[in-house]
């Protein structure tokens, strides 16, 4: 097969490297201190002596490489795809010769893709389900009232607390009217079960010791002691299905049991079509790559790596967390996250190669009709306006690659019955 990495030497000589090694003469030779000449007028055979004729071929070499790759692509008919990298084969007062480095779209040979017994699964609902989506709900419309009995698991204890090590309180320890959930688990273990039946107005001293695994040097295996006083303890209060409750949820078309049941039954629905559709095209796909050959260059998998990196950092980030801070609590390298990411990468660098190949080979493609008329069924359906149907996707494009994967798919299930 073709290879899509390769290596292409190209010459710049003659007057267009005399004169690109002139421009550099003056540009150096404008910056030069040389003992005896004002910057630019020292005559070449001493600016030479000075700073050697390797200075001059190295900004020569820097002007003029865009422009000879440029060159080389177009006289070549090449399509990089990721950035490549370029090499001094020789240079000297006749010219240079360099070597690019060019990656291509790699070929992809798609042997077979029908007849592969991959089947989509039926989409069911059951009452149970819609039941359990009803009551998950509930508990997130939960409310919390005032709470006249001890503290118990599930309340939401008012607190004040602050820890102290060997007598002295210790950083990011303290806190004043902090709501706890007991049972969250949101501080160390033996501190929210070590409140429960408390009253309010109690304090209490509790004797801890840090996990291990703490991330704090100063804190991981330590004795403290945590003093508490409880102010107040809440409730939850579970709603109930009346119309009060329909019309803070505030969904068009729910005002009653019913309405809100076939609201949970669609949206359950959805939610599986989804999931059934991706696992149809994940397995398909993996099977079509079974049969697929294709020469896929280290850099494209590398750039892959790099966009999930950047992905995962940015996930971190939104959590408060730094990449450093993660390679710290996991004992783990950048070195060590790139080859972590670099099966999924190739798997994924080889799936958009087949879906791009497959809509070649099916003259899939989206007119611009079928983008307007999907922005408006989209709107219609989640009942908002068409320019935040185009907000969600970013742009056009993305909802054309959508349709045109939907597209690929109903094909795909329609070879594979």
């Amino acid at each position: 097969m073709e290879k899509s990495k390769k290596e292409i030497s190209y010459k710049v000589e003659g007057e267009k490297w005399t004169k690109a090694l002139d421009n550099a003469f003056k540009k150096l030779n404008s910056k030069a201190k040389i003992d005896g000449f004002r910057p630019g007028k020292a005559p070449k055979d001493i600016y030479i002596k000075h700073y050697g004729m390797l200075s001059l071929y190295e900004e020569a070499a820097d002007k003029l490489v865009q422009e000879a790759y440029q060159d080389m692509i177009k006289k070549e008919k090449l399509v990089p795809i990721v950035p490549g990298s370029v090499d001094i084969k020789h240079v000297d007062d006749n010219g240079i010769e360099y070597v690019f480095t060019v990656i291509t779209k790699p070929v992809v040979e798609i042997k077979k893709y029908k007849d592969l017994k991959v089947k989509k699964e039926k989409v069911k609902v059951t009452k149970e389900e819609i039941n359990k989506e009803i009551e998950n709900l509930l508990d997130r419309f939960t409310e919390l009232s005032v709470k006249e009995g001890p503290l118990a698991k599930g309340d939401t204890a008012i607190i004040d607390y602050e820890g102290f090590k060997d007598g002295v309180a210790f950083d990011g320890g303290k806190a004043e009217n902090y709501s706890l959930e007991i049972g969250s688990n949101t501080f160390i273990p033996g501190f929210e079960d070590s409140l429960i039946g408390m009253m309010p107005g109690e304090e209490k001293e509790i004797n801890l010791t840090f996990p291990k695994e703490y991330p704090s040097e100063e804190l991981k295996g330590k004795d403290v002691v945590f003093k508490v006083k409880l102010h107040e303890i809440k409730e939850k209060v579970k709603r109930e299905l009346n119309d009060e409750f329909f019309e803070d949820l505030a969904i068009e078309d729910v005002k009653n049991k019913e309405d809100l049941e076939n609201h949970m039954k669609k949206h359950l629905e959805d939610n599986k079509k989804m999931e059934v559709e991706n696992k149809f095209i994940d397995e398909m796909l993996s099977k079509i790559a079974e049969n697929t050959e294709c020469d896929i260059p280290e850099e494209l998998i590398d750039d892959e790596v790099h966009y999930m990196i950047h992905e995962f950092e940015h996930t971190l980030n939104s959590q408060g967390l730094s990449l450093d801070l993660y390679h710290q609590i996991t004992k783990t390298t950048h070195e060590d996250l790139h080859k972590q990411y670099e099966e999924q990468a190739r798997k994924n660098v080889l799936y958009r190669l087949i879906i791009e190949e497959l809509f070649k080979m099916e003259n899939i493609d989206v007119t611009d009709d079928e983008i307007n008329e999907e922005i408006k069924r989209l709107a219609k359906e989640y009942q908002v306006k068409e320019e935040e149907i185009l907000r969600e996707y970013d742009s056009k494009d993305n909802l054309k690659a959508n349709l045109q994967l939907k597209k690929l798919v109903d094909k795909l299930e329609e070879y594979n019955k």
